[in-house]
């Protein structure tokens, strides 16, 4: 009887021991998780800064059942989580970034699979332009601040006027004026110049930028000075002889008045001599002449011809006024419609068309075959002075 129960005693140890087996192989299989396969890839893996990524996990497998989400980590601070395996992400920094993937399936079980990529940083263009341009100036352009993010040799190319077609293609927005950091740029005129700046790094990165310069005239401020300018000329004409000299006062001047006058040395016989002095202003059609009339012998006076004219323009404007160059300026006082006379050539003439008295007796020598004389020319002009200002 004590033996049958001792058997017994041991069959129930063994079926606990069997049961705490078996429950503990049955939690075992319980807890077992079957874990996810992430696969990634990127397209395309170099880009420039600003694009876009687009990534695709779709050939991702859960194992058993299905994947439930998809997360992401950009890399550039920014995460996501989607339950498509497929997404686009735009990375606006420049650098390397390793993008991570974790997938999830529906056991709890998780994978994630990573790809770099490569955003390569624009050129950051600094370009620096002065704001006050007067006409004649010459500017420096100058953009050797610029810099590139990955430190690389930049390439640069300045259309430095776009209503200019400088290699005569037909389109004047493409020309390469240039190629280096800093250019200087004439300015011949007021206006506004437009251009533009290419700058390339060589690995795809480009960055343009159009400038304007806007050019001023300049400001003069004009007063007027009156001179006198004087000519003499003293010379022999035989009877029949013609002296000329031509001269253009009107240079660089407002002509407002001049005198002749034209003196013969007195002869030892009468009648005086007669000659002719003559004025031609070509391009106005102003012509003057006078003869040679006998003065008072009691007095000593010569024999003498004048011609003379005044208020010819009238007086020069001042104050203060605005041009592209002093020259410009100048031009347009001294060529201002109804104040242009005298400009031209001048041509002087003297004729000695007789000199008195004849000989008395046929054959015999002349006894006053010319005459000397001396030319006096007093002509009054007006010269414009100019003082450039500033601008208030």
């Amino acid at each position: 009887m004590q033996a049958a129960h001792m058997n017994t005693k041991k069959g129930l140890l063994l079926a606990a021991l069997l049961l705490v087996q078996l429950t503990a192989g049955c939690t075992g299989v319980l807890d077992s998780t079957v874990n996810p396969r992430a696969v990634l890839t990127a397209t395309p893996m170099e880009i420039q800064q600003g694009e876009g990524v687009t990534f695709d996990a779709r050939d991702s497998d859960a194992i058993e059942g299905i994947i439930t989400e998809f997360q992401w980590d950009f890399g550039d601070g920014t995460k996501t989580t989607t339950i498509a395996g497929f997404t686009s992400h735009q990375f606006l920094e420049s650098g390397q970034f390793n993008v991570r993937l974790t997938v999830t399936n529906d056991q709890g079980g998780t994978d994630s699979s990573s790809v770099m990529v490569r955003v390569n940083g624009a050129p950051v263009l600094n370009l620096s332009i002065p704001s006050d341009v007067r006409s004649g100036d010459i500017v420096l352009l100058d953009a050797s601040e610029t810099t590139d993010p990955e430190g690389g040799v930049l390439d640069f190319k300045w259309d430095l006027d776009f209503m200019s077609d400088s290699d005569g293609d037909g389109d004047p927005r493409n020309d390469i004026d240039s190629t280096d950091e800093r250019v200087y740029l004439p300015t011949e005129s007021s206006g506004t110049i437009l251009g533009s700046l290419s700058v390339d790094d060589g690995q795809g990165g480009i960055v343009n930028q159009q400038f304007s310069i806007e050019v001023q005239p300049r400001r003069y401020k004009v007063a007027w000075v009156e001179n006198t300018l004087e000519w003499n000329y003293d010379d022999y004409l035989a009877q029949g002889e013609t002296w000329s000299d031509n001269m253009t006062p009107g240079v660089g001047a407002r002509i407002i008045a001049y005198e002749a006058l034209l003196e013969l040395d007195q002869d030892i016989l009468l009648p005086p001599d007669n000659f002719t002095l003559s004025l031609n202003v070509v391009d106005d059609g102003h012509r003057r002449s006078a003869q040679t009339s006998p003065g008072n012998i009691t007095q000593n006076e010569s024999t003498k011809a004048e011609i003379n004219a005044s208020e010819l323009n009238p007086m020069g404007p001042e104050g203060v006024f605005d041009a592209d160059s002093e020259e410009q300026l100048l031009e347009g006082l001294l060529n201002e419609p109804g104040a242009r006379f005298g400009q031209g050539e001048w041509i002087w003439t003297i004729y000695a068309q007789n000199s008195d008295p004849d000989s008395i007796l046929p054959g015999q020598p002349d006894p006053d075959g010319g005459n000397d004389w001396t030319l006096t020319l007093i002509i009054t002009v007006l010269t414009p002075v100019l003082t450039e200002v500033a601008y208030d």
